[in-house]
């Protein structure tokens, strides 16, 4: 059998997601220099803010205002960084945990070097010149103290 039948098909997304009231919030609060979270049914409070509780997917309102400083729970050197990441210089992927979150983000953190860097490090945000309501009005955190 030497005939291979072929069909064309494209992979297409033809929607636009809308990004609901609690994400909406968190990235407005990007632009305005703030960080906000959702409290969780099991009074959690959840760093970004999501829309539905991940234990009972029961829908979230109570917007949380949280510290733009936290500690850094886990990370990774990133040597080498590709184009389209955060920074251009080699820094740390990291989880943070901000003063008055329970959940960790995961953001880039500008250090200089893996030396300056270590679990329990305390950060504090760097925001972008020019904010947008976009996840990269985050620039990264800074090692601090």
């Amino acid at each position: 059998m030497s005939d291979v039948l072929t069909a064309p098909h494209s992979i297409e997304y033809t929607y636009t997601r809308s990004t609901g009231p609690m994400i909406g919030a968190f990235l407005t609060g990007l632009r305005d220099r703030t960080i906000v979270g959702v409290r969780a049914a099991d009074g959690r409070v959840i760093v970004p803010a999501i829309d539905y509780d991940p234990v009972t997917s029961e829908d979230l309102t109570e917007l949380v205002e949280v510290a733009d400083e936290g500690v850094v729970t886990t990370w990774s050197w990133n040597d080498e960084p590709r184009e389209g990441q955060p920074l251009t210089q080699p820094f740390a992927w990291a989880l943070v945990t901000l003063d008055g979150a329970d959940t960790p983000l995961l953001a880039a953190v500008d250090c200089g070097s893996a030396g300056a860097i270590s679990t329990g490090a305390r950060v504090k945000a760097r925001w972008a010149q020019d904010r947008i309501g976009s996840i990269r009005d985050l620039a990264c955190f800074e090692v601090i103290g």
